[in-house]
């Protein structure tokens, strides 16, 4: 079966790609199985030997752009038979400028072929702080706990204020996402970020997709660790968060970062990771040592799935958590004000949200990231608000 993800960008899509690929690979299906990310900004067909037929393929792009028709992207999905998961943005539409009458036969023919899973957030305030942060950082996504590192460090210490024309403008675009995705598409499930991460492995096995499948392969069951476990050992080595309370260490991260050079860079990253990790609590410490051996064989896996093309890259790190926004945002009181403005002209939408509301959401979200400190963080501090368990 073919799966097609609609995003706005900022709301999981494509951790949910990559990661419903690899369970896709852990399964028994009748054909390859291939990853396209984005659909619209470039394919190439080329015969792979691997699989012994012609595939698609998004890596093998040597420029990304428009130069391809919506007709052609068609003609290309229609040329090869193995099964393909992909994404559709609505940004790369409304860039593309694709005429109208050339769009619906477009939509039409992924509806007819696709599951359609439309990717959305209950927390539209955070969405659209999430985007408004991309324009800064130029950053949909960070693959390696370096590129995190080296794109997020300054902005951790330096802090950064968000125009809110553009915060207003974010929202904008997410109201005209759904009403796009809802006119164009006859959706079979929605993921909502904030609700579906924590179980994604639940979500992806429940899909469709999975009901021909006469034992469904869980995570742990073929690595040795949980998908939950795997992401937050993936996430700790580049978690600036760790040294917030520490501007010091942000600054000698800095450091790596500006004295960096082919010569020193392995080393330097190295450095900026260990560091990271030195200032861990020692149940994290005990966290990763535990399941270091299934988080190799993850990762040796997912590897080898990037050299056979079945996707382009392994699943994204978390940038930040609501907590974290919280710190390196100057005016986060002034986004949720015009927030709660907008919001209150779309109630179909969302719900207005306070400042307790955020301090909640933020602690439950902390905590399923470092739930396996038993210490378990009773009280942390994030720029003016102080989050306490029981709140």
């Amino acid at each position: 079966m073919n799966v097609l993800i609609l995003t706005p960008d900022a709301v999981g899509s494509t951790l949910l790609q990559r990661v419903l690929t690899i369970y896709m690979q852990l399964h028994e299906f009748d054909r390859p199985v291939i990853n396209l990310h984005e659909l619209t900004n470039g394919l190439e067909k080329y015969y792979s030997v691997d699989f012994n037929q012609e595939i698609l393929s998004k890596r093998q792009v040597k420029e990304w752009g428009y130069y391809q028709s919506l007709e052609e992207v068609v003609q290309l999905l229609d040329s090869v038979s193995h099964y393909k998961t992909s994404r559709l943005a609505q940004y790369h539409i409304l860039n593309r400028q694709d005429p109208i009458h050339q769009q619906v036969p477009f939509y039409r023919y992924l509806d007819n072929n696709f599951f359609i899973i439309a990717c959305r957030r209950h927390n539209i305030f955070e969405h659209a702080l999430s985007m408004s942060l991309n324009k800064i950082t130029k950053k949909l996504n960070v693959f390696d706990h370096e590129e995190k590192i080296d794109t997020f460090a300054d902005i951790y210490l330096n802090r950064v204020t968000i125009d809110l024309r553009v915060f207003l403008y974010q929202l904008h675009r997410y109201s005209e996402y759904i009403k796009w995705s809802n006119d164009h598409f006859n959706i079979g499930s929605f993921f909502y970020y904030d609700q579906h991460l924590e179980n994604i492995e639940q979500y992806i096995l429940n899909l469709p997709v999975f009901n021909s499948q006469r034992n469904k392969i869980t995570w742990e069951k073929q690595f040795g660790i949980n998908f939950h476990n795997w992401n937050r050992m993936h996430h700790i080595p580049s978690n600036i968060g760790t040294l917030l309370s520490s501007p010091d260490a942000i600054k000698t991260l800095l450091t790596y970062k500006k004295t960096s050079d082919d010569g020193q860079l392995m080393t330097l990253n190295k450095s900026a990771k260990q560091l990271i990790v030195s200032k861990s609590d020692p149940a994290t410490i005990q966290f990763l040592n535990h399941h270091q051996q299934g988080f190799k064989n993850v990762n040796s896996a997912i590897e080898k799935m990037c050299k056979l093309d079945v996707m382009m890259s392994p699943p994204p790190i978390k940038k930040q958590t609501l907590a974290e926004k919280m710190h390196i945002i100057n005016n986060f009181s002034e986004c949720l004000k015009l927030y709660n403005k907008w919001i209150d002209k779309h109630p179909d939408l969302g719900q207005p949200l306070s400042d307790d509301d955020l301090q909640s959401q933020a602690y439950k979200e902390h905590t399923s990231w470092n739930s396996f400190n038993t210490q378990a963080v009773d009280k942390f501090l994030v720029k003016n608000y102080i989050v306490t368990k029981g709140m």
